[in-house]
């Protein structure tokens, strides 16, 4: 695994975040990206996950995804977090057109440590984690003791899941 990207913040919370991208250059955007979520004032990335390449799921026929998951800690309230996130994928040009469409960029916030949150625009832990493995693979790689609140351990989580046609990559994420 990378080394940790900054100082951790006291009273900062633990951050899970998906990041995923199947149009452009894949790669590119998802490095841009950790950079990016890097550079958010009050955002600590400690791990970069290995980097899985995946079969879409849902919504229509499009490329396939390159996925990865950041560990890291943040002193933004959830919302605020959120926020900064949309504004990282609205710098790489997401749109938001069709439902699980094809995106140059999407980060989710898969788990905020303390924080069940059933609220529409952020519910939390993200209410499908748990049942897509191209979230829990990458995730069990750079943490193999996680567990989602609620449902258990991402070890146990992704046994059940499937590989859900994932493929572990050769490139890699970079924490500068």
């Amino acid at each position: 695994m990378p080394a940790g990207k900054g100082s951790v913040p006291p009273g900062g919370s633990s951050i899970v975040l998906a990041l995923g991208s199947n149009l452009g250059d894949r790669q590119d955007i998802l490095q841009g990206a950790v950079d990016a979520v890097a550079a958010i004032p009050g955002v600590y990335v400690d791990v970069a996950s290995p980097v899985y390449e995946t079969a879409p799921v849902g919504g229509p026929e499009q490329p396939d995804y390159l996925n990865a998951v950041l560990l890291a800690r943040t002193t933004l309230a959830p919302r605020e977090l959120l926020d900064q996130l949309h504004r990282v994928e609205a710098a790489f040009d997401r749109v938001r057109e069709v439902r699980w469409g094809p995106r140059t960029l999407d980060i989710d916030i898969i788990t905020y440590e303390g924080v069940l949150s059933d609220d529409p625009v952020l519910t939390l832990p993200h209410p499908r984690a748990h049942e897509r493995a191209f979230v829990l693979a990458p995730w069990h790689d750079a943490d193999p003791s996680a567990e989602i609140p609620g449902r258990g351990a991402v070890a146990g989580l992704l046994a059940g899941a499937g590989d859900g046609g994932i493929r572990r990559s050769k490139e890699e994420l970079i924490l500068r």
